[in-house]
């Protein structure tokens, strides 16, 4: 169950979950690399990271995407943390139809990922693909990001039998303090506090939570087509 000197690449590991997934394999003796779409978020990434390898790729360039994993040689984990969409909080009747299919980029994203990643994958590897609550937890407002999710979870359990005996799996996150939410500016500590109020644990989660769910997937050998949950009991309540 070590990750040590095994290949790690995570797609969307320059901020937030990713990140913190990407600094916490290399921690635990993996060789990883770590890439996005956007150069300024790499730059940052990698000046406090020296010992992780930062590219840059979009998940909707299956070339470059190739082109990443052949240089790495063979993959023994992979994960899929990108975002790579434009998801409109709105209700459905007030979304337009290119507003809805937006959100769904970061299921094709993930495809594409995983296309062009399978014939580099080692014998004994997995793909972990991070989802979301609204896969199941629907508030108004979020119906494209939980039709993204429910798609995406619903690919990770088709791909579980494929692709046996490598392994498949997602996590979960629920409200997590990520950049995501760095629009709020100077308001974004108290709104968060505030939003995870009305949360079981009475709090957000940390990239770093979500990050050893990530972690436990990859490692756990007898684990696939599972969706982890790090959400602070965000379903209960």
């Amino acid at each position: 169950m070590s990750l040590h000197e095994k290949n790690v690449v995570v797609i969307g590991g320059t901020s937030g979950i990713g990140l913190a997934t990407a600094v916490m394999a290399q921690a635990a003796g993996a060789n990883v690399w770590a890439a996005s779409r956007t150069q300024e978020k790499i730059s940052q990434a990698a000046a406090l990271h020296p010992l992780i390898q930062f590219s840059q790729v979009d998940t909707h360039d299956p070339d470059g995407l190739k082109a990443l994993f052949a240089s790495v040689g063979h993959i023994d984990h992979l994960v899929g943390a990108a975002t790579g969409a434009t998801r409109t909080t709105a209700p459905f009747m007030d979304q337009t139809d290119d507003q809805f299919r937006a959100a769904f980029d970061k299921f094709w994203g993930y495809t594409h990922v995983v296309r062009s990643g399978v014939p580099f994958l080692s014998e004994n590897a997995s793909i972990t693909l991070v989802s979301g609550t609204p896969a199941r937890r629907c508030n108004p407002g979020m119906i494209s990001v939980s039709c993204t999710g429910c798609a995406v979870e619903g690919l990770v359990r088709a791909l579980a039998k494929e692709l046996a005996p490598r392994r498949v799996n997602a996590v979960a996150p629920g409200i997590i303090d990520t950049p995501m939410f760095d629009h709020f500016g100077d308001k974004k500590s108290a709104t968060m506090a505030a939003i995870g109020k009305g949360m079981p644990l009475g709090r957000v989660g940390l990239p770093e939570e979500v990050a050893e769910a990530l972690i436990l997937a990859m490692a756990n050998h007898y684990m696939t087509g599972v969706v982890i949950d790090i959400d602070g009991g965000a379903l209960l309540a």
